[in-house]
């Protein structure tokens, strides 16, 4: 049997002929410095081929269907299991995408709602009881007298097929009308049906009139009715014409033909009339049409024109531009200034006023219009003025009027600027129809119990048998084990506080990955390769123990757990550990060391083990900085779950912001104060979150921003188009002599216009071959041999080097060979400085890590000239970075702080948060136990809060680092 994955001559990327063996049904660790070659040996090399092989044993037919798999550059891989990556980056973007329904717990609520769930009325708030035939009858029976009815028996509601056998023998059981689709038909004349289609059929049981010798002829009817159709009967009016009806208005009575009664056997309320057609799991579901809230069509929200975006700066007036769609324009319309003019002539106010100094009735007026109410306004065309008197539609209406009906895509994109989500007004956020919420399981409907947090969740399903009869008890056994287990795993990989409720594309890379983690071990599977990628992003100290004890748990399972990780809990976990290095990019690609924990600490060439041993450390800060005396201070931010916080960041300082995973560092951090101080500073079109106000914001010139998105998402963007280096690279060459006696401009020599670039393969290098049910093949391209340019514009040479040779350079060698031009050697040595010295200055984006990408944004922002007065704000930015990556990123951050600015870090990292500055310490726990400020000034005060799990992690390390100082001074 195989006991090792054994792999032998990887190339992939950077990797120089790698050969490693790692130990099957083993929690395996590979570390090593940001862009040594991890991801590439474990995703691109391991992962890859796994996988390729795994959808190779497919059929040909079934792998047309599945994303293929490149094959590796690697001789050969003995010993893989089928392989499962998680990674950071498959978040759904989807709205209807959530919590519950990636985990399938929401799939499995469905079911319990629909087989335990009791209606309730909306009118009396009593159960629903089932309908007798007798309450039927009575039903009708109290119609005018002379009111002639059909009565039909919904045979087929909202299904595919043609029917043809079912009318047969609806035919032989003596039907003889039916109604298909809407529309009466003889049933022998019945319409062909497409199977491709959903369709409803309806049998016209008896066709009557009102009188009151019918009652036993339509008590019968009604019997076979509900034979027929499983417990349903409509009753039409037979007078009029009967409208076109969809499925979905079939099935639970919706805009239903003019005066149909919907009668159940099993859900109605007598008093109100309130019907429920069926109570299925579809019902639940806001992803069908058949529990989808019809408002929003099952989001739980609609865009709407924002007052806030509107108008963003409450200090503009009118005249300065306060309605920004209206003065956007440029010039501005002198039609809309004509009628703003003429209202404020109505309603006696001033254009030079500003917008917070004008009476709210005024503001509403100009913003919502005159309400029917006509108004005078006076245009001047040429030397003319002519006055119409009209009511006036205000701003919003405006933009109302022309987002419905535009058919430009661009004007919609740009008044869709003006939009923002607000919760629907019908539903009111809980996304399902009035019929889906009457379902209730121990007073609670299915949106109710969805919007509860992961650990509320755990205790509201393990109370709910004691709340249930016998039999439902029964029933609701098995699903309920399902529903608890997967909330226990969510529990266990530390996202207690996250609601099921929660859309999927506003978590973060570390929560998506870690939800997927619990799915698979839900899935129970074992002999799987899984392959990970950081995990512990952002999880806090006191969460990382739950995360490896879930990690060694899927190992145990019988799987072998490959982890790309830099966490130093992770790696003294591990049973084995491969450290990659020695440096990054071309100066790495090779294994430093490998094996047990002991083995790598013994290591004399591993710079990881060098700071597992405290032979190299990140230095402490020598002071703690004061700043310049002057502070930003956010008021009363509630945003999310934050509870109403007051906190003051000190100007020209280095602030971590800390707290455990759901504490509110985000929002308060990201979705207030960047938004706030990016609206003020920026004039950013983008709305903050709930809060009073912002002060201090005087004190500073502009805010920035510095993410984990990835720079480009396509192979043609690169470093030196994001950094702006290769607008300066091109136009240096058509400065160059040969250049202009050619009379090429700094065009030619772009690889994504005609002109320069190689047509055969329009600039890409590479030529992408479809190869249909096998994986697509990349080959270079036979004109310009992978260079991208034409023969022509590769003769232009700097020193010897094409364009294409520059693009091929590391970002240090770029930086030494335009030593003399200042404007690209700026951008080149910064990349060096916050560490990518080894990147090439064309790498296409989609190749570089999580934590890459972070550093090409943080050298394009340090390389503008800096004030000394800007806001720099980073989402975790030691993502993806090894211990020594990480020491040189803190000395270009706090390199910053030196210059006078100001940087603000949503952080875990023990080793960032020790050099801070201030501390702001939120928490105490996660979602509704958090939100409020656990503990804030520098890290000593934070670390004696008794409060803070922040500062329980941070004492121990503090005080090591005054007992090596203490030793350093004794040497001394």
């Amino acid at each position: 049997m195989l006991t090792t994955i054994s792999v032998r001559g990887a190339r992939e990327h950077n990797l120089k002929d790698v050969d490693v063996d790692i130990p099957r049904d083993t929690l395996t660790v590979i570390t090593g410095l940001s862009g040594s070659g991890k991801s590439s040996l474990a995703f691109d090399t391991i992962y890859a081929e796994g996988q390729r092989r795994y959808v190779e044993s497919l059929s040909a037919y079934a792998r047309q269907f599945l994303e293929l798999m490149q094959k590796p550059d690697v001789d050969h891989i003995e010993g893989l299991s089928p392989a499962i990556s998680i990674e950071q980056k498959t978040t759904s973007r989807n709205p209807r995408s959530t919590v519950a329904t990636v985990t399938e717990i929401y799939d499995y609520m469905r079911l319990l709602w629909a087989r335990v769930g009791v209606p309730y009325s909306p009118a009396t708030g009593l159960p629903i009881a089932a309908q007798t035939v007798s309450q039927m009858v009575d039903r009708v029976m109290a119609l005018p007298e002379g009111t002639r009815l059909y009565l039909l028996a919904p045979v087929v509601r909202g299904r595919k097929g043609e029917f043809r056998k079912e009318f047969a023998e609806w035919q032989k059981a003596g039907f003889t009308r039916v109604r298909v689709n809407g529309e009466l038909h003889d049933i022998e004349d019945a319409p062909a049906l497409d199977k491709k289609y959903k369709h409803d059929i309806e049998i016209v049981v008896d066709r009557l009139v009102v009188r009151e010798d019918v009652a036993t002829r339509l008590a019968d009817s009604f019997e076979t009715s509900l034979k027929l159709a499983d417990g349903l009967a409509y009753v039409d009016p037979a007078d009029g014409p009967v409208e076109q009806h969809t499925p979905k208005e079939v099935i639970l009575g919706d805009h239903a033909p003019p005066g149909r009664i919907v009668f159940s056997e099993r859900f109605a309320c007598p008093v109100s009339g309130f019907t429920i057609a069926e109570i299925e799991p579809r019902l639940f579901s806001f992803n069908a049409p058949q529990g989808a809230c019809p408002a929003c069509d099952g989001l739980g929200e609609k865009l709407e024109f924002d007052e806030d975006l509107v108008v963003p700066n409450h200090e503009l007036s009118i005249k300065k531009g306060a309605v920004v769609p209206w003065a956007k324009s440029n010039p501005p319309s002198p039609y809309y200034m004509q009628v703003l003019g003429s209202l404020a002539r109505a309603y006696s106010f001033s254009l030079e006023t500003p917008w917070k100094d004008l009476h709210p009735e005024t503001q509403d007026v100009i913003l919502f219009g005159t309400k029917g109410k006509p108004v005078t306004l006076t245009f001047i065309d040429g030397k003319k003025s002519y006055d119409v008197k009209k009511p006036f539609e205000g701003v919003i209406g405006n933009l109302n009027r022309r987002m419905l009906q535009t058919e430009s895509a661009w004007m919609r994109e740009e008044l869709g600027k003006y939009q923002s989500a607000k919760p629907c007004e019908t539903c009111h956020g809980a996304r399902l129809k009035p019929e889906a919420l009457a379902v209730k399981i121990a007073d609670r409907d299915i949106a109710h119990a969805t919007h509860l947090s992961v650990v509320d969740a755990l205790q509201f399903f393990q109370d709910l048998p004691n709340h249930l009869g016998d039999q439902q008890r029964a029933i609701a056994e098995r699903i309920l084990k399902e529903i608890l287990e997967r909330l226990g795993f969510l529990n266990n990989v530390g996202l207690d506080y996250l609601n099921l409720d929660r859309t999927s594309g506003t978590l973060s890379g570390g929560e998506s990955q870690r939800i997927r983690l619990a799915s698979q071990i839900g899935s129970g599977l074992s002999g799987v390769l899984y392959v990970l990628d950081e995990p512990s992003i952002g999880l806090h100290q006191r969460d990382n123990d739950m995360l490896l004890a879930t990690l060694r748990r899927l190992r145990d399972l019988g799987n072998t757990v490959l982890v790309v990780e830099h966490d130093e809990d992770a790696i003294r976990s591990a049973d084995y550990v491969i450290d990659m290095g020695p440096g990054a990019g071309v100066h790495g690609g090779q294994i430093v060391a490998q094996g047990t924990l002991g083995e790598l600490l013994s290591s004399r060439t591993s710079i990881t083990a060098d700071y597992l041993n405290g032979t190299r450390e990140i230095p402490f800060a020598e002071k703690r900085r004061k700043g310049s005396g002057k502070k930003l201070t956010v008021h009363n931010a509630r945003a999310n779950n934050l509870r109403g916080v007051t906190a003051s960041i000190p100007l020209g300082t280095f602030t971590c912001i800390t707290g455990v995973s759901g504490s509110g560092k985000s929002s308060f951090t990201i979705d207030t104060l960047y938004a706030a101080a990016a609206r003020s500073l920026n004039n950013a079109r983008i709305q903050a979150g709930r809060h009073d106000k912002v002060t201090g914001l005087q004190h500073l010139d502009k805010v920035i921003d510095i993410d984990q998105s990835p720079i480009g998402r396509t192979p043609r963007s690169n470093p030196a188009t994001y950094s702006g280096a290769f607008t300066c690279i091109r136009d240096w060459f058509a400065g160059l002599p040969e250049a202009q006696a050619r009379g090429y401009k700094p065009g030619r020599f772009s690889f994504n216009v005609k002109g320069g670039r190689c047509e055969a393969c329009q600039g890409d290098g590479v030529l992408k071959i479809e190869m249909h049910f096998l994986p697509d093949v990349y080959v270079q391209c036979d004109v310009c041999h992978g260079a991208r340019y034409n023969r022509e514009t590769l003769e232009v040479k700097f020193k010897g080097k094409s364009i294409a040779d520059v693009l091929d350079m590391t970002c240090e060698d770029a930086a030494e060979f335009f030593a003399n031009v200042p404007a690209i050697r700026d951008k080149m040595a910064m990349l060096v400085e916050v560490g990518l010295g080894y990147i090439k200055v064309g790498q296409q984006a989609t190749t570089l890590s999580g934590g890459e990408a972070q550093r090409v944004k943080l050298a394009k922002e340090l390389s503008r000239r800096a004030t000394g007065n800007t806001l720099y704000i980073l989402d975790e930015p030691t993502t993806g970075l090894h211990f020594e990556d990480v020491r040189k990123l803190l000395e270009v951050l706090h390199a910053l702080v030196e210059q006078g600015n100001t940087v603000v870090v949503i952080e875990h990292n023990l080793d960032v948060i020790k050099t801070a500055d201030w501390i702001l310490d939120l928490g105490p726990e996660g979602g509704v136990k958090g939100g409020e400020i656990v503990a804030e000034g520098t890290p000593e005060q934070v670390a004696s809060e008794p409060r803070s799990f922040t500062g329980r992690y941070l004492a121990p390390l503090l005080e090591r680092g005054k007992v090596g100082e203490r030793e350093k001074v004794a040497a001394e």
